[in-house]
């Protein structure tokens, strides 16, 4: 009941167009020890109609996660519900669509300049180390500069907006 109903359009080709990064997770052993459990490198991937690349971190089906399911958190954008920490590079002068999902979004920009805009008119740059906390609004991203914008997002399942007893659509 979040992020889009429909799922993602592929890649546009494949391409690793910005800096990988690693991932590591941890666990537990047979014994309740905590441990390392995988140490990999994800590299961000051209997605949609190019206006970003993108890495799918983790995800959960659920929400409170269920932390006895060692399975690799795959899902990709579309899967409904749970959590999910995705890792996107906005590309220089591209934005992305007006949109809105049903998730509390975490937004850190970890890297570079970045526009908010929201459907009222509102613009706000956003700078390296800045926080937005996305709350079911509609929006759109656009990097103004010549250089990729890293922004990691977690995203978690949310009851949607209602405003006056109706609800607002997911875009």
């Amino acid at each position: 009941m979040f992020f889009r109903k429909k799922k993602a359009k592929g890649l546009v080709d494949g391409r690793t167009v910005t800096t990988p990064f690693r991932r590591i997770v941890t666990g537990h052993d047979e014994a309740g020890w905590s441990i390392i459990r995988d140490v990999d490198t994800l590299r961000p991937i051209a997605a949609g109609s190019g206006e970003a690349a993108l890495a799918q971190v983790w995800s959960t089906p659920e929400v409170p996660a269920n932390l006895n399911d060692d399975s690799d958190g795959d899902r990709m954008p579309g899967d409904e519900g749970g959590s999910m920490i995705r890792v996107v590079d906005f590309l220089p002068g591209r934005k992305s669509r007006m949109h809105r999902s049903w998730s509390i979004d975490y937004a850190i920009i970890l890297d570079g300049e970045i526009e908010l805009q929201l459907d009222g008119g509102e613009v706000e740059l956003l700078e390296t180390g800045d926080i937005v906390v996305q709350r079911g609004t509609s929006h759109l991203w656009r990097n103004p500069g010549t250089e990729p914008c890293r922004v990691v997002f977690v995203m978690i399942e949310a009851i949607p907006v209602a405003i006056e007893g109706h609800l607002l659509r997911e875009e």
